[in-house]
């Protein structure tokens, strides 16, 4: 049975359900980017940082290498211009497991739709 809610709560019954969706697919996020970081000593892994607040949440890594090693992108003169890591990790996984999110936000809304 649907979830009874009077007309004066849906503005904070959805408030809700949005800020805990967020909260969610960016707790999923970072989940998935550490699975997907390539480890030598395990700094760049170890390193990811987690943000939520009530409608935003960001994930976050300040080891110098991420973004060569997460985008190949503005690589340091010792790599000689050649994105390389030493795991098979392909250039960008960042961006692709934003993209598997979408997937997952929508699955997640719809459970929530379902519960209100």
């Amino acid at each position: 049975m649907a979830r009874q809610i009077r007309l004066d709560q849906i503005d904070d019954v959805m408030k809700e359900a949005v800020e805990d969706l967020v909260a969610a697919t960016t707790l999923e996020w970072t989940a998935r980017v550490k699975k997907a970081t390539p480890v030598d000593t395990g700094r760049l892994r170890a390193a990811w940082q987690t943000d939520i607040k009530p409608l935003q949440g960001t994930v976050t890594n300040n080891v110098v290498y991420a973004e060569p090693v997460c985008f190949g992108t503005n690589l340091p003169p010792s790599w000689g211009g050649t994105y390389r890591t030493r795991q098979k990790t392909v250039a960008g996984f960042p961006e692709l497991i934003g993209k598997e999110l979408e997937q997952y936000a929508r699955r997640e809304y719809e459970k929530i739709k379902r519960g209100i």
